[in-house]
């Protein structure tokens, strides 16, 4: 039977969200003026440190549910790597350490549990939580803090922030405190926006597919794992009081899949679902469009097809031969390629919703994307098209025009159903919240046609080669208001203006 282990949640109470944002910063603080200056550099180093965090909480409770029932428990992790033994203020292995010589706390750290973390995946009969560990450890060769000082208030500051501490009935639970920090890394100047899809974007967009427990759910492109880790939320919330424990287990550990290329953002997207409550997050580490694979072994058990996908492919990107000899459409363009793989991925009855720029849906003087179009319209439902506006993904690095599709496997599709809210300003003082969606939700379940929304048929898109571009034939042209009297006076000042630039040319 599994010894009891008492909870090393020995740190104050976080009983309001600013409290929480005060704790959070205080450790990016540190983390900036420690070798780690910007949302790149701190955001991965603070995701393993919670992690290891939030996993020594989540074993020390599973240890002692087990001792209650008198069952059977092995950790993932064996002294002294254990959070409570080095990392926690009272921690042995810790007070060992600081006792000793000066560097001694770093050297055990980077040449003893570092490389014992990364290898937990290689032992004979490794559980899926050590793969996991392993994966998020991958790329953490040594600690990014400067000095050991720094690291041990850091570690401090985390232990402070733990579940425990944190007041889920008053404050943001943990998950959403991490996913304010990938917001930080998604932010425009720091790079991340490739790998940041707006929340209430994929919020919106959940609830409009809005999958079901026993669903599997699918992202090929998952970044730092938003759409997995809000459609989790979705389902568990619809779950309610009433689920029951073979829901759960389903929820948690058979029901979210995702690839991911990055190596930076690989483990940030297993550490975002763990912490979300996802025990088993499936995610496979690789070029979904080429097929290489980096890591594919929490992915052994991952369905053919799927039932749900929700997905954000990269704008923009190209991808060369390799990739291109496994569609049937041949193009170096990176979202037309997705959304071939997407089709393929679907089940019969899958459903899909996805974030495409608007130069896909209108492009087509190139065959690949007229003939994908055409695949898309003839082996699936396209049933609604939404035009958001031109600064929604301004934020995350993109100032690219993008829409909406949602889409169900098993068509062909007979006509399309849009909505338009590109007229929508948005700025950084004035982000595109999800209230803007509440007449899109009110008008979908019929499809209403309205000033904002109206349908296309099939043969219409037909005529026009395949342009899906949404064109709202309701639009409100605003009237020039300006007098006669005040737009002679802007011509004549032009027409002075052109004037002197042709006498200053003469001279």
């Amino acid at each position: 039977m599994a010894r009891k282990q008492k909870n090393s949640g020995n740190g104050k109470k976080l009983g309001t969200q600013q409290s929480v944002n005060s704790a959070v910063k205080a450790i990016c603080d540190i983390m900036r003026r420690s070798n780690c200056a910007g949302a790149l550099q701190y955001v991965p180093e603070l995701t393993w440190i919670l992690f290891l965090r939030i996993l020594d909480e989540t074993e020390t409770r599973e240890a002692e549910f087990a001792e209650a029932v008198t069952a059977e428990f092995t950790p993932s992790l064996e002294e002294p790597f254990r959070w409570r033994d080095w990392a926690a203020p009272k921690g042995p292995k810790r007070a060992e350490l600081q006792g000793g010589t000066l560097g001694a706390f770093f050297g055990f750290v980077n040449t003893e549990l570092l490389p014992y973390l990364r290898k937990l995946k290689d032992r004979p009969g490794a559980t899926s939580r050590q793969k996991v560990i392993s994966e998020i450890m991958t790329g953490v060769e040594r600690v990014r803090i400067d000095t050991e000082r720094n690291l041990l208030d850091v570690l401090d500051k985390v232990h402070e922030i733990s579940s425990e501490a944190v007041d889920p009935t008053h404050v943001f639970t943990l998950s959403q405190v991490y996913e304010g920090l990938l917001l930080k890394m998604g932010e425009k100047g720091n790079d991340g926006g490739q790998f940041f899809t707006p929340r209430e974007i994929i919020r919106a967009m959940v609830r409009t597919i809005n999958p079901v427990v026993g669903e599997a759910i699918y992202d090929p492109g998952c970044g730092t794992g938003g759409f997995l880790a809000q459609s989790f939320e979705h389902m568990n919330r619809n779950l309610g009081a009433e689920a029951t424990g073979d829901q759960l287990e389903t929820l948690r550990e058979r029901t979210f899949y995702g690839r991911e290329k990055e190596n930076l953002v690989y483990p940030i997207a297993l550490a975002n679902l763990v912490l979300h409550g996802i025990d088993r997050p499936h995610l496979w580490h690789g070029n979904t469009l080429t097929g290489q694979e980096t890591y594919g072994g929490l992915f052994q058990d991952a369905p053919a097809l799927y039932d749900v996908v929700l997905t954000n492919p990269p704008f923009g990107g190209k991808e060369g031969k390799d990739a291109q000899t496994r569609f049937a459409y041949k193009t170096g363009a990176t979202q037309v390629l997705f959304l071939q793989h997407v089709i393929d991925s679907l089940k019969p009855g899958g459903r899909c919703g996805m974030v495409l720029d608007e130069g896909v849906l209108f492009r087509n003087n190139e065959t690949a994307f007229v003939q994908t179009k055409k695949k898309l319209l003839d082996d699936c439902d396209l049933w609604c098209i939404v035009s958001l506006p031109g600064g929604v993904f301004t934020a995350a690095g993109a100032g690219v025009k993008t829409n909406l599709l949602f889409f169900t496997r098993g068509g062909p599709t007979a006509s399309v159903w849009y909505y338009d809210l590109s007229d929508i300003k948005v700025g950084k003082k004035k982000p595109f919240t999800i209230d803007k969606f509440e007449d899109f939700f009110r008008l979908l379940p019929d499809r209403v046609d309205s000033d904002r929304s109206w349908t296309v048929t099939r043969a219409q898109i037909e005529a026009k080669n395949y342009d899906l571009k949404a064109v709202n034939p309701n639009a409100k042209v605003e009237q020039d208001r300006r007098t006669p009297a005040e737009l002679l006076d802007i011509i004549e000042a032009k027409q002075k203006e052109i004037a002197d630039m042709i006498a200053a040319l003469r001279q």
